[in-house]
């Protein structure tokens, strides 16, 4: 068998375990896992694979939102399968007697590391009227999860 170029799985997983620090600012001191928030968005906003932080330009306002969004449940821990490292929150994003229109995004970002972004996913446009809206978490495996490095 000959040697195969690839990064290795246990590198995908510790990426999630905030592990290695390539940078020279290295700004990790805490062994506790970080808190990360889901803020929702307006169909109008600008969100994407460029955006570094969460901030509220463009983010929905209305009854039953406050600004930043929900803190996300995390007491699953990073995992892999065969060369797909994973993670998915172990609770559904959840809004209680929201009243909102047209947004369609959710901005994952970590607030304990200066609220940088981890994610946008879109949904499709919504409106709710003194209604819950739930985000609901796939199954966290390596074919599903939410976040998936492969």
């Amino acid at each position: 068998m000959a040697n195969t170029a690839a990064v290795c799985t246990s590198f995908k997983v510790d990426q999630f375990n905030g592990i290695h620090a390539f940078g020279t600012s290295v700004v990790r001191a805490a062994t506790t896992a970080d808190t990360f928030k889901a803020a929702l968005y307006l169909a109008s906003g600008s969100l994407g694979a460029s955006t570094t932080t969460y901030s509220t330009t463009s983010e929905v306002s209305g009854t039953g939102y406050t600004a930043g969004g929900v803190t996300v449940t995390n007491a699953t821990a990073p995992t892999s399968s065969g060369t797909t490292a994973y993670w998915t929150p172990s609770a559904s994003f959840a809004w209680t007697t929201m009243t909102a229109s047209a947004f369609d995004a959710v901005l994952l970002y970590n607030s304990t590391q200066s609220n940088k972004a981890v994610a946008v996913f879109n949904f499709g446009s919504q409106t709710v009227t003194a209604s819950n809206f739930t985000l609901t978490m796939p199954a966290n495996a390596a074919a599903t999860a939410l976040l998936q490095i492969a």
